[in-house]
């Protein structure tokens, strides 16, 4: 009897924990699924004069709902100065609503130049 007692008691337990480790692996997905990017700004030659997000739709539209994202320079956008100058590209972005981020390539970017995006979360040494 004390076996079937005992066996008992354990059933009851992982009946007990079962549902909380689901609600647990579902909470941990969500938390990782809202991490995406939502950019903010894109601004492709701001150190040449350019107004600041003259290129945010293209970067919106390439980026936003991911992970993370390679974004590829394309022609720059009406409005940025002339060739002469050697142009840069800022990115801004967020991927919760308080953590923000930025990202710029230096002066010579160009057609071609990519810049990475990212909201997934470090870990490893150091973290």
């Amino acid at each position: 009897m004390r076996r079937r007692y005992k066996s008992t008691v354990l059933a009851g337990t992982f009946r007990c924990v079962w549902p909380i480790l689901a609600m647990l692996a579902v909470v941990a997905s969500w938390s990782a699924e809202a991490r995406e990017i939502k950019v903010v700004s894109g601004t492709y030659g701001k150190n040449c004069g350019a107004s600041r997000g003259n290129a945010t739709a293209e970067l919106a539209r390439q980026c936003d709902g991911l992970q993370t994202c390679r974004y590829v320079l394309r022609e720059a956008p009406v409005g940025t100065p002339s060739v002469r100058c050697r142009t840069d590209f800022r990115a801004e972005w967020f991927c919760t609503d308080t953590e923000f981020h930025t990202a710029a390539l230096s002066a010579n970017a160009e057609p071609g130049s990519t810049l990475v995006l990212s909201c997934v979360e470090e870990a490893g040494a150091g973290k």
